[in-house]
């Protein structure tokens, strides 16, 4: 199957120029509407509708340059994935390596024939694997997520791959559920969450015994805990989210230190905002905790 087509940061950036021009005719739509009910309005307003609007640039310009930087990175690794694959197609991790690689660029691709296409080629990838007599966790697992990465391009379609991907992630449990810091148990959870209850897999039950086990398994990986309080939060159980807030940002910084480097930048970028949203959610006063990339 042929590269993907390499992702522009042009248009991430283009994206965030739309924003702000948007904002900013909002803003003076706003402040022409004030001012004709007040004389003041003028001096008290526009300077601070000037501030917004430069703030609202600034963080829109940080969160696409943060955007493109990841799908670079992710780029990168296809590449480098999809040469050593290339190189040894027999090897087991480069199969399930170049699977992951697959998945985690597709996050980032900016129409559904791209991430069909890359979803593809990751499917191809572990099936070939498994079909070789390979009976991997790390294979069962990504060619769960790659369907899983399909499904979003599909409409009809959709239901027969999340039946697919329930088959795979709970193999991938059999085999090794600690893989991935409890990865798939935390798929399948949410999973079980997502997909509707009628006509499909969905069940709050089956979903909350997944997303606490991967808790059980790896307590300390961030996501574990921010899919059990979005969780929580979805079912109403805000006690239950509150709960596992304080034990989150009690395991925060250890969890910093231990995953580090480049590689996780994005994934603290999404687990920060995450994490914001949950304590507003909950009215959590205490200090925000920081990401490496804020910190730096």
């Amino acid at each position: 199957m042929a590269c993907a087509t390499p992702i522009s940061s042009m248009e991430h950036l283009s994206f965030a120029l739309v924003v702000v021009l948007i904002m900013a005719i909002l803003l003076r739509t706003f402040a022409t509407a004030f001012t004709r009910r007040t004389a003041f309005a003028p001096r008290i307003m526009l300077p601070g509708i000037t501030l917004l609007a430069v703030s609202l640039w600034a963080f829109s310009l940080e969160v696409q340059a943060n955007e493109a930087e990841c799908a670079a990175l992710a780029q990168q690794e296809f590449g480098r994935k999809q040469g050593e694959f290339k190189h040894n197609p027999q090897d087991l991790k480069a199969a399930w390596e170049l699977g992951r690689a697959c998945f985690d660029l597709a996050d980032f691709a900016t129409n559904r024939n791209q991430r069909a296409e890359l979803a593809e080629q990751g499917i191809e990838v572990c099936r070939k694997a498994l079909a070789n007599g390979s009976n991997s966790a790390p294979v069962h697992y990504y060619l769960a997520l790659n369907l899983g990465q399909l499904a979003r391009t599909r409409t009809f379609g959709a239901l027969k791959l999340v039946s697919q991907m329930e088959r795979e992630f709970s193999w991938a449990i059999e085999l090794d559920s600690h893989f991935d810091y409890g990865g798939p148990e935390r798929s399948l959870g949410l999973l079980y969450r997502d997909a509707p209850a009628i006509g499909s897999i969905g069940s709050r039950t089956k979903a909350r015994q997944h997303l606490e086990r991967a808790v059980e398994l790896s307590p300390g990986y961030p996501d574990n805990r921010l899919s059990l309080i979005e969780s929580y939060l979805k079912w109403g159980d805000r006690e239950g989210a509150q709960r596992q807030l304080r034990a989150l940002k009690e395991a925060w910084p250890r969890a910093r230190l231990e995953l580090s480097g480049a590689n996780w930048n994005c994934s603290w970028d999404d687990w920060q905002e995450r994490l914001h949203k949950m304590e507003k959610k909950l009215g959590d006063g205490s200090k925000p905790l920081e990401s490496p990339r804020t910190k730096s």
